[in-house]
């Protein structure tokens, strides 16, 4: 598996969004494993993975043989790949890495390398035919429209929210960016939104009007409000969600109308029961997990994400609690931005920032207008030796970062 690994990181950065060409020809050449199953296409600028993660349930609680590709892995490279929640085991991986290495041969006669991201997708999509699955719940990378996932056509296309992050890629406004998202939706099928701000939707209205695509929207037809959901489709009173966070309604919401429509299609039943059971029993390692007791961790590694996890905070705050931040980002992010807005919402609240591992992670001089620690793990350390019952230390910040701590945690002997 490690020189697996070596070989899919030698290709980080490689041939990145040069168009979906070399791409087409690879599932082509693979045969087409993409089109043995059916699919539902995620994507959204923060909330994809919680939304998949409530849809794996919903599905694999109603006896559903369920494909998930996600991405960034928190704990290994394995876990993008998982069927009903299970990790891709390593010797499936390697074997279906060397079937990729070989058809690339081929590849190479017409195009360039494929990148990181590519040889995952392929990977997957292979395991999933070779499983023989019932569906496929399939994440974008970025974007949609020129995303390497964006071969496939997805019977439903999600899309959980769209805001400002990527802009250097997708776009510097609402509007250019929501063209990225919409262009998962595929003609004659359906698509499932989130609530918008108006410009982001009505550029979803007008690309589901093109291409007759059924367009179901937040709000508008269905809704959850307090655990209460409605829908043409099913209604459900006091459903608990298993995902803490008021903005993990609206994902829950967004994955059981996806779900209820792949049911309905098809003249399946839906029970009540599995339904609460699913939606109460979801989990999503490293979004807003509550990983001990008195220590959340939280992958918001943009603005938006930032301003759901404040909203969450606050919440903790009014309840008495007296609340710590630890913020461990990339330089590639707008960090000042995120760090000034944690000041300026949370003004008392102690926030710490720190490096990381990971390259590229932020340095002292990066930072220098705010507390750094040195050391994260002693900080931490500290952190549970001393805190009192009603303090709560939030991790948050790159997903890569969350993932080391996440790591950190669990192997340490602390751990409940």
């Amino acid at each position: 598996m490690f020189e697996v690994e070596k070989w899919l990181h030698s290709r980080i950065g490689l041939n990145f969004r040069s168009g979906l060409g070399r791409m087409q020809q690879a599932v082509d050449l693979l045969e087409n494993p993409e089109k043995t199953y059916p699919i539902i296409h995620v994507t959204g600028t923060n909330g994809k993975g919680s939304t998949i993660a409530f849809m794996r349930e919903l599905f694999t609680s109603h006896g559903k043989k369920v494909g998930t590709f996600t991405s960034p892995h928190i704990i290994s490279i394995n876990d993008r790949i998982c069927i009903n929640g299970q990790p891709i085991a390593d010797k499936d991986f390697i074997c279906l890495a060397d079937q990729v290495k070989e058809m690339e041969k081929t590849l190479l006669e017409t195009h360039d390398q494929l990148s990181f991201f590519e040889l995952l997708t392929l990977i997957a999509l292979l395991y999933f035919k070779e499983q023989e699955v019932d569906l496929v719940l399939l994440e974008v990378g970025i974007g949609g429209l020129l995303d390497t996932t964006n071969v496939v056509t997805g019977e439903i296309a999600v899309i959980a929210s769209i805001g400002l992050d990527h802009q250097e890629t997708l776009g510097n406004s609402l509007e250019e960016i929501a063209e990225q998202k919409a262009g998962i939706f595929k003609s004659g099928k359906k698509a499932v939104i989130a609530k918008l701000t108006p410009e982001a939707e009505l550029v979803c209205q007008k690309t589901a009007a093109a291409l007759a695509v059924e367009l179901y929207q937040t709000g508008k037809g269905f809704s959850m409000k307090n655990g209460n959901f409605l829908s043409p489709l099913a209604k459900f009173s006091r459903l608990k969600i298993g995902l803490e966070g008021a903005y993990q309604q609206e994902n829950a919401t967004l994955a059981l109308q996806a779900f209820l429509l792949y049911m309905s299609a098809r003249g399946e039943s839906v029970d009540e029961q599995m339904v609460r059971r699913a939606l109460e029993q979801t989990h999503w390692a490293g979004r807003l997990e509550r990983i001990r007791p008195q220590i959340y961790l939280d992958g918001a590694h943009n603005l938006p994400a930032l301003i759901r996890l404040v909203e969450f905070i606050k919440e903790k705050i009014q309840q008495g609690y007296r609340v710590q931040i630890l913020f461990g980002a990339l330089k590639r992010k707008d960090y000042q931005a995120m760090l000034g807005y944690l000041t300026d919402t949370l003004p008392d609240v102690e926030l710490k920032v720190t490096g990381f591992a990971y390259q590229d992670s932020l340095e002292a001089r990066d930072v220098a207008d705010y507390e750094r620690i040195d050391s994260y793990q002693d900080f931490i350390r500290t952190f549970e030796e001393t805190a009192g019952k009603k303090e709560l230390l939030f991790v948050t910040g790159s997903l890569y970062f969350i993932s080391e701590v996440r790591a950190c945690l669990i192997s340490s002997d602390r751990v409940d």
